[in-house]
């Protein structure tokens, strides 16, 4: 079964709930790194989702001037 791909606005929840949970200092030494390296990854995806939707949005706009000319 293919693994589903984690949704934006998920992805942002989750790294919210890290963020707090490193800032009020909820998160064990011992589970620090793990989360730490969750929180990029989840960056990653977030950054990657945004580029690939500008893209389409660009060639939405580009479609949508040639066919106004």
């Amino acid at each position: 079964m293919p693994k589903e791909e984690l949704k934006y606005s998920k992805a942002i929840e989750e790294l919210e709930k890290i963020l707090n949970k490193i800032q009020n200092e909820e998160i064990d030494i011992d589970d620090l790194a793990r989360e730490v390296k969750r929180a990029i990854e989840l960056i990653k995806l977030c950054k990657e989702k945004i580029e690939k939707t500008e893209l389409e949005v660009k060639e939405v706009i580009k479609s949508f001037e040639e066919e106004k000319n």
